[in-house]
């Protein structure tokens, strides 16, 4: 999958402060790159940075368009194979890279239409809201590329990645909102082995939760009870 494209200066300062625990300094930058477009800082439970433009509302949303999912390494990554000091080649890269962005993808469809009302649809309409998921800053720790080769490889966490994500009008192109968030796999101090089965799972719920967020501030835009 190609290298997140015109996500522009804000995109990457909100993933260099999101992930090193910006300073206050840091933080009104942070403020003037996310609300240049007129957004104002609000609280969403369960992220970390939320925007939203003054008045603007999800309740004539019904229906979801949700862009391909484009997915950039942190730039300090630089795996080998699991157990091996051979570096992965570009295409174990992109295969990790591809993967996540379909694991992203598949659980906001599924979250939005298997277990919500909202229909997700691939054209604009005076009904659709167009959401732009990017994920940056993504690290693996171990990566398994599910060679032949096997050995047994423990760690404490899975890795890192960032959400960042726009919401828009489709048919105006409006922006609406703007998020980050940043999770990192589960890490209580306790070794786990490591295997493309654990990295896909904790990919899965983190994934699950960014999109449970959305469908969220859509249901109360929408009247409907408590999640």
């Amino acid at each position: 999958m190609k290298n997140i494209r015109h996500l522009g200066a804000w995109v990457l300062l909100a993933s260099a402060l999101a992930t090193s625990g910006a300073l206050a300094a840091g933080k009104t930058k942070m403020d003037e790159a996310m609300s240049h477009d007129g957004l104002q800082k609000v609280t969403v439970q369960g992220l970390a940075l939320a925007y939203a433009r003054p008045g603007a509302s999800l309740a004539r949303y019904d229906r979801v368009l949700i862009e391909p999912v484009q997915v950039a390494f942190n730039r300090n990554w630089d795996p080998t194979r699991t157990g091996s000091r051979i570096k992965l080649s570009q295409e174990e890269r992109e295969n990790i890279r591809s993967g996540v962005a379909r694991i992203v993808q598949e659980e906001f469809v599924r979250e939005l239409q298997t277990l919500s009302s909202y229909k997700v649809v691939n054209e604009a309409g005076a009904d659709v809201l167009r959401v732009k998921v990017n994920i940056v800053d993504l690290y693996v720790n171990a990566p398994d590329t599910e060679s032949t080769a096997r050995s047994r490889t423990y760690t404490v966490s899975p890795g890192q990645m960032t959400l960042i994500a726009e919401l828009f009008d489709s048919e105006s192109g409006e922006i609406l909102a703007r998020v980050v968030d940043r999770r990192e796999g589960r890490n209580d101090d306790t070794l786990r082995l490591s295997s493309s089965l654990v990295n896909r799972g904790e990919a899965q719920d983190i994934a699950a939760s960014w999109a449970r967020s959305l469908r969220i501030a859509l249901d109360k835009a929408h009247g409907i009870g408590k999640p």
